[in-house]
């Protein structure tokens, strides 16, 4: 990932990093636990919570956890000894651009009505 003036937000995706991300959601499980820690942006939540929510057994949970955070798609901070898995937004949204960067053949317009982030 390349970095911003500041060196320490990912701002684009190369190709490497974006296939282990991809790689990484290429599971039912991964993917269920990302799309579980979206929901709670920005604060994130707890692996025995999500492993609870998800009905999976706390050890895979962190197991796959861990994957997702190697990708670059998670952070993890531990309070004690619970570890809470947030969304590294910078990531999805990197990942997001990659995918879509030459979206609608560099016509802008043509991508109007697509937005990644929307809010229910």
């Amino acid at each position: 990932m390349t970095e911003n003036s500041t060196g320490d937000t990912p701002t684009n995706l190369q190709e490497d990093d974006a296939v282990a991300a991809l790689a990484a959601l290429a599971h039912k499980d991964r993917l269920a636990a990302f799309r579980l820690i979206l929901t709670a942006m920005p604060n994130g939540l707890p692996s025995g919570q999500i492993a609870k929510d998800l009905s999976i057994a706390p050890t895979r949970m962190s197991f796959h956890l861990a994957t997702l955070e190697r990708a670059g798609l998670l952070t993890a901070q531990r309070e004690g000894r619970v570890v809470r898995y947030a969304i590294a937004p910078h990531t999805m949204r990197g990942l997001l651009r990659f995918l879509t960067e030459d979206c609608c053949s560099g016509d802008p317009t043509m991508c109007l009505d697509f937005n990644p982030f929307p809010c229910r």
